[in-house]
């Protein structure tokens, strides 16, 4: 119970430090590379851990208690070492990395920026089916049997009938002994989701903008899957012409030449139709740009396929415009004319990794 209670501790203080400094934690990618399953790696400097140290018995001595006479340096210590550098004046900084599930970031996610609950579209739900181990009973399969619970009973009907010899401590459990594990189904209902990340990937989109759409992306689906069990994700990136890649080509791709925001538009509801029928999917897409177009013809184009398929089918369509020094910003200028009221479109500004969490909040802050 004690190191129970001592786990619980240390887990409250991580999350604790992780409040402690979010901001630096959702700017900062590395974090995002040490991601296994369910759980992240964070390093956490400043938390001492005590351990114990043992030594053989027979030489075992005090402080002050070796040989030698006062002042003098113990054989092979600060004698003869190789370091190189001056000595510093500072203590060392012992960095601990410790796990964190994507459930415990997404409450520390909801809490700091004072997230709302997604209410899923639509009645449409999926049944699940799960075994919960609820008790203990005589009788079950075999593959159920406690085998601890069974030697107790065992054990104890041994010493109760006073045949246990502690000289021969030998317990054979009979039937009556047997203990299983009792399964009760439960139902629950399961909402199905897909976000599908929409990316230009032009000459003007350079590596701190992915970054920034790499970022935000992760701390996106970790708050999704806390509402979402077995959320999907889809990559599209664009330049002239769009294609669906995976997560890694998604966030590594550099292109050149022209952008038509509409490629990705159109690949994007090829996607949903074929995959997603919106009746019984909640639908998230995601575009990120630095706001230029190749033309108003294709802006208006993607205006079009806003007005008549995305916004009447999915959650909310969300666009983050990454500011670029070679982009002109010109589309989110023209979406905020079109659809600056409309509840069912999210438009954020993102103008440097600072403004990443200001941005997530825009993007869920609806609750949708």
């Amino acid at each position: 119970m004690a190191i129970r209670e001592d786990q619980n501790r240390f887990k409250s203080i991580v999350k604790g430090k992780v409040r402690e400094d979010f901001k630096r934690f959702v700017t900062n990618g590395e974090m995002i590379g040490k991601r296994e399953d369910e759980f992240v790696k964070i390093p956490l400097p400043k938390i001492d851990i005590p351990t114990f140290r043992f030594g053989a018995k027979e030489k075992e001595q005090g402080v002050g208690q070796g040989d030698g006479d006062n002042g003098q340096p113990q054989q092979g210590q600060g004698q003869s070492g190789s370091g190189q550098g001056e000595a510093g004046e500072n203590p060392g900084e012992h960095i601990l990395e410790v796990e964190i599930s994507l459930e415990e970031l997404a409450e520390i996610l909801g809490e700091k920026l004072e997230l709302p609950n997604i209410q899923p579209k639509g009645s449409s739900q999926m049944i699940t089916e799960k075994n919960r181990y609820s008790g203990i009973a005589p009788v079950g399969p075999e593959g159920l049997r406690k085998f601890k619970q069974t030697y107790k009973k065992a054990l104890a009907r041994y010493i109760s009938s006073g045949a246990y010899n502690p000289d021969d401590p030998k317990i054979v459990p009979i039937r009556r002994d047997y203990q299983y594990r009792t399964v009760k189904k439960t139902q629950s209902p399961h909402t199905k989701a897909v976000v599908i990340y929409m990316m230009d990937v032009s000459g003007s989109m350079g590596d701190e903008q992915k970054e920034i759409v790499r970022l935000e992306s992760f701390w996106i689906n970790t708050w999704l899957k806390k509402h979402y069990k077995g959320l999907e994700t889809r990559f599209i990136i664009h330049d002239a012409s769009a294609k669906e890649v995976s997560e890694d080509v998604f966030f590594k791709t550099s292109e050149s030449g022209g952008t038509l925001i509409s490629s990705a538009y159109k690949l994007c509801q090829q996607i949903i139709q074929t995959d997603y029928p919106t009746s019984d999917w909640n639908i998230y897409p995601f575009h990120f740009s630095d706001g230029d177009n190749w033309s108003g013809e294709d802006t208006r184009l993607c205006m079009q396929l806003l007005k008549e398929f995305f916004l009447p089918n999915v959650n909310v369509f969300s666009y983050g415009q990454v500011e670029s020094k070679y982009g002109s910003g010109q589309f989110l200028k023209d979406l905020q004319k079109e659809f600056l009221d409309d509840q069912r479109m999210t438009l954020s500004q993102i103008e440097s990794r600072d403004k990443i969490l200001d941005s997530i909040k825009d993007f869920l802050g609806k609750g949708k």
